[in-house]
């Protein structure tokens, strides 16, 4: 099944558009996980069972793994998505972005190791960087276009053609967009350029990193980005679905979290 298909069915399955961001630190972890031998793995799939019938995906990001020599437990969390929850899709945040050559590779550790439904990349190289993921026709990438940090000003607001260059990349992405299968990532923390984006690409498909724990207004970023069909969006959460609790609760406090996420994007969605 092709990314957008299974993004489009989980939206109505379970009725979101939160998606549960694994960014795992072992220092905040409940202090059972110190015992096991794998707790990167053991804590992360907790959090996917507590929450997997409130997201429309789920999103774990590569540099809080690999930092700790934790991809073999990447990959295990990965494979049990897939096989215990086939229809939510799994998004490698990697912010890849390198030549052709480069990425090709890039393009095979997502898709072919690691079996991601979908990988998010950089646009600052150009077309050639990314072309080596649409030869994965099935499956998706959200490239960087507005992001939720205060430092994007840096380069996403300088003016290029006389507006902001992050209108160029959102109408370029839409360009390179041959599978049908390309987002952007456009951050909660921003409503009024997420609003400006959704103008210039109606139908392309956001990510939306900057709620929760970085403090962007779900509802403000939900009436800004959503599609006509009241969907288009993956709007992401870690840190305060993960570290609701740091005692024996934490599964399901990360539970009430994301339920109480998934239904206040709802409600300003309706």
């Amino acid at each position: 099944m092709r990314f957008t298909e299974k993004l489009d069915k989980v939206w109505k399955t379970n009725n979101s558009l939160l998606c549960v961001g694994l960014d795992p630190a072992p220092e905040r972890f409940p202090e059972r996980f110190s015992n096991s031998s794998f707790p990167v793995l053991d804590f992360c799939w907790e959090i996917v069972k507590a929450t997997a019938d409130y997201v429309c995906a789920f999103k774990p990001q590569i540099a809080y793994f690999s930092s700790i020599g934790a991809e073999g437990e990447l990959l295990e969390l990965i494979n049990r998505i897939h096989d215990q929850y086939p229809l939510i899709p799994v998004i490698l945040d990697a912010k890849r972005g390198d030549i052709g050559s480069t990425a090709k590779h890039y393009a095979r550790e997502a898709f072919d190791r690691y079996g991601a439904d979908a990988v998010t990349l950089s646009p600052y190289m150009g077309k050639d960087s990314v072309t080596p993921y649409l030869e994965y026709p099935d499956k998706g990438a959200f490239i960087l276009c507005r992001t939720s940090n205060p430092g994007g000003d840096d380069f996403q607001m300088l003016k290029a053609n006389g507006r902001p260059l992050y209108q160029e990349v959102a109408e370029k992405v839409q360009e390179w967009n041959t599978t049908g299968q390309l987002g952007l990532v456009v951050g909660a923390t921003y409503p009024h350029e997420i609003e400006e984006v959704r103008r210039l690409v109606p139908g392309l498909n956001f990510l939306v990193p900057g709620i929760g724990a970085q403090g962007g207004d779900i509802n403000a970023a939900v009436k800004s980005g959503i599609n006509a069909s009241k969907t288009g969006m993956v709007i992401n959460s870690s840190r305060a679905v993960l570290y609701a609790s740091k005692e024996e609760d934490f599964a399901e406090r990360a539970r009430d979290v994301a339920k109480a996420t998934r239904d206040a994007i709802n409600q300003a969605r309706n």
